[in-house]
């Protein structure tokens, strides 16, 4: 159950801002999300609005950064969250082409009983 944010700099087309959608996607069902648990918010800031340091940690980025928040459940080992770190960022530079330095990835892990999935029930809670 994932949730997904994806930020990018203003300007990018629908095509670009779709395949930024199916490269996450894919990555997180390939380590275990249902193939039809899809739940992804996908915005565009200008450059006031998205905001990032260029060389930190001797990474290199450019305007064409990508911000990526996922949440999902506390239930992933630290292998799968570096399976899912890598294959995000080999999707990403298949389709759309971002460069692997211009992946950002920040994980939110919660407990089930933190999500309603609609009609005001928590549907994961015990």
């Amino acid at each position: 159950m994932p949730l997904v944010r994806i930020d990018v700099r203003r300007g990018k087309d629908a095509a670009y801002r779709t395949a930024l959608g199916h490269a996450v996607h894919d990555a997180l069902v390939a380590i275990g999300a249902p193939s039809d648990d899809r739940f992804q918010v996908i915005a565009e800031h200008g450059p006031e609005g998205l905001v990032y340091d260029p060389q930190y940690l001797d990474i290199q980025r450019t305007d064409d950064v990508v911000f990526i928040q996922i949440t999902f459940n506390d239930t992933r080992t630290l292998d799968q969250k570096k399976q899912l770190y890598k294959a995000i960022t080999e999707n990403l530079g298949k389709s759309p082409g971002v460069k692997p330095g211009d992946v950002f990835i920040n994980l939110v892990e919660v407990k089930k009983e933190n999500w309603s999935f609609g009609n005001g029930e928590a549907q994961y809670a015990p």
